[in-house]
């Protein structure tokens, strides 16, 4: 099958790429290299999958020629090319010029092809709100630029799909983590901290909030499920994550016994539209794609800390 991944060479886009090409699919990949975080992890993560045979090309989904990669022979499209997170350096025009337009205009190319691919829309937990612990068929109440563009740009998919014009599913992930995870995220921050002797820097109230913290393997599992059980997914939402809650305070404890260290904290004021607690609600992907997460906490920080010492230390 041939597979086009738009944000490849980031985070979980990379895992995936390089999952699909495993299983023995052609793979097409694509990243604008944002300077939203430092560009020499996307290219570390690109030269990881060029060395699989896996060329990322640079693209912009909001300004590029998209018949470029959107061709009429692909069969499914992973996309996970968005403005991530909640961060005062986004503005509501970054988010909604790569979140809402940009999945508009591939949407626009799919139009016009007769056979259309599988559509896999990746979304997020923010788009519930404060509280992720929801049902897919219960309202979402997303308190942020990111999670009201996600929700925007998952509805933008699903619509395609209520009026026939293509098959698509929308999968809502769970604070994922693991090897490659953002250097603006929880875990890499805290393990750069400890290695390298820095104040990290935690927002009041946070070491309370609970975390259905997923391993990016788990969450690749649930991902790529989808290929097998496209008619089933069709117009669906499903959550994928584990079920299992643990506070930063313990994801923090834990970071430090891996590395046998303890690590400075600087508090901060808090985030506005940081989610208090998320719990993947996953009863729908259990039944329908045999979505089962296995990693728990510790031996996924385990793994994450051994790619943190090999690449940066």
């Amino acid at each position: 099958m041939k597979v086009l991944v738009t944000g490849a060479a980031g985070f979980i886009g990379s895992h995936t790429a390089e999952r699909l090409h495993t299983l023995g699919h052609e793979v097409v990949a694509m990243d604008n290299f944002s300077s939203y975080y430092d560009v020499s992890l996307k290219k570390l993560n690109a030269k990881v999958l060029l060395e699989k045979g896996i060329e990322v090309q640079k693209m912009d989904l909001r300004t590029g020629d998209l018949s470029e990669i959107i061709t009429n022979d692909l069969e499914a499209i992973f996309h996970f090319a968005a403005q991530p997170g909640i961060s005062a350096s986004s503005t509501f025009e970054d988010y909604f010029s790569n979140n809402i337009l940009g999945t508009q205009r591939m949407l626009d190319v799919l139009e016009t092809f007769d056979e259309k691919p599988f559509f896999v829309n990746i979304a997020t937990s923010s788009i519930y709100g404060l509280k992720a612990t929801l049902s897919e068929d219960e309202a979402p109440l997303p308190a942020s630029w990111y999670g009201v563009t996600k929700l925007a740009a998952e509805q933008l998919v699903l619509a395609y799909s209520r009026r026939g014009f293509l098959k698509s599913t929308s999968l809502r992930l769970y604070s994922v983590y693991g090897p490659r995870e953002r250097p603006d995220k929880l875990y890499t921050r805290l393990i750069d901290c400890g290695l390298n002797n820095k104040p990290f820097p935690l927002y009041d109230g946070s070491e309370k909030h609970l975390r259905s913290f997923t391993y990016v393997q788990d969450i690749v599992d649930g991902i790529v499920s989808v290929l097998a059980h496209q008619e089933v997914s069709n117009g669906q939402i499903f959550n994928l994550g584990t079920e299992e809650e643990n506070t930063t305070a313990t994801g923090i404890a834990v970071t430090e016994e891996i590395l046998d260290k303890k690590i400075d904290i600087d508090q901060q004021p808090a985030r506005p539209g940081d989610q208090s607690r998320t719990k993947a609600n996953i009863d729908k992907a259990r039944k329908l794609l045999n979505y089962n997460p296995q990693t728990g906490l510790k031996e996924g920080l385990e793994a994450q800390v051994a790619w943190f010492r090999e690449n940066f230390m």
